[in-house]
């Protein structure tokens, strides 16, 4: 069977984008691969956490993960600090890396630019991202427009291990998801949708109240001609809300288009405020009954060992290949 690995990062409260780029992504493909859904906690520390709020964050990335319907009896849920093979291989890899190919990442770049130090782990971050990808060895990989380049590397990583030691390591093929891959913005849509941005408005987060979610929707930016028409050259605001709709009540951008058609903006975003409040009702109510629960914690213990047995065989592999003495 393909097998298919993916994380979001607890770096924060997590917002739609998270849920029409990830998890309604990730609902979907546990029935069609073999999933290991993580948790990147390590990825996380590659700039400053508050401890507390780390582990907060980590335990409300899993209860999302079951809350949207992710099935741990049939996908592997933990996290990533669980298993110690994550950062040995990340280590190993690092040895096959060229600092010239790592300087060239854009995310580095663009995280680093401005500031006076960084750590060297958000140098070599995805490094240890392509040693999360290889660990399990896995088919298929959901990928962004921003991750594309660091799946490049790990297929890159890969082959010249698997040149210089013997065939290894799976090679990865992307999986690109069209429609709600990148949420932008209710403030501006040339901008990803993110709470980093100062505007609280231009984000809607998954435990945001109904009051608030129908405030934020209403207030979301158009255009002036009015036509409810997915064309993100000419109308990328109205089109990131029709993405939105499509995502949330899982029906087609033309159906969505020709139920709207001859209606005003005012209309629109008052029901697509309450399609998302209806998805997400639930997936509130799932996250508060298990979050701070003993069954979160037993998931994620019996997680971290069906992704220790699974990496370490690969860890094993690598090892063994280089010239290391195991037993």
């Amino acid at each position: 069977m393909k097998r298919l690995l993916s994380g979001i990062k607890p770096s924060g409260d997590l917002n739609i984008g998270g849920y029409g780029g990830a998890l309604h992504q990730f609902v979907k493909m546990q029935h069609e691969y073999e999933c290991y859904f993580f948790v990147p906690d390590l990825h996380a520390v590659t700039v400053p956490q508050d401890p507390k709020e780390l582990h907060q964050r980590s335990r409300d990335i899993a209860a999302f993960y079951m809350a949207a319907g992710i099935d741990p009896g049939k996908a592997v849920i933990f996290l990533q600090s669980q298993v110690p093979a994550h950062t040995e291989l990340g280590w190993l890899l690092e040895t096959q890396a060229h600092f010239g190919e790592l300087g060239r990442m854009t995310q580095f770049k663009d995280k680093a630019e401005g500031k006076d130090t960084v750590s060297s782990a958000l140098f070599t971050y995805p490094v240890l991202m392509a040693a999360d990808i290889l660990l399990y060895q896995a088919t298929h990989v959901p990928v962004g427009d921003d991750q594309k380049q660091h799946l490049e590397l790990t297929r890159d990583l890969a082959e010249r291990f698997n040149r210089r030691f013997g065939d290894t390591f799976t090679l990865p093929e992307p999986v690109i998801q069209d429609i709600g891959s990148r949420i932008m913005g209710l403030d501006d849509p040339s901008k990803k949708m993110s709470k980093s941005n100062p505007n609280k408005g231009s984000y809607v987060l998954l435990l945001d109240s109904p009051d608030e979610i129908r405030k934020k929707f209403s207030r979301a930016v158009t255009d002036s001609d009015m036509q409810i028409r997915y064309d993100w050259e000419q109308k990328p605001a109205v089109s990131n809300l029709i993405e939105i709709y499509s995502v949330f009540s899982g029906e087609d951008i033309p159906v969505i288009e020709k139920r709207y058609e001859g209606q005003g903006y005012g209309t629109f975003k008052k029901e697509l405020a309450e399609v998302v409040i209806e998805k997400l009702t639930p997936i509130q109510e799932k996250y508060r009954e298990i979050v701070h629960s003993s069954e979160l914690d037993q998931i994620l213990k019996d997680g971290a060992e069906r992704a220790t047995a699974a990496a370490e065989r690969t860890l094993t592999k690598v090892k063994q290949a280089m010239g290391f003495v195991t037993f």
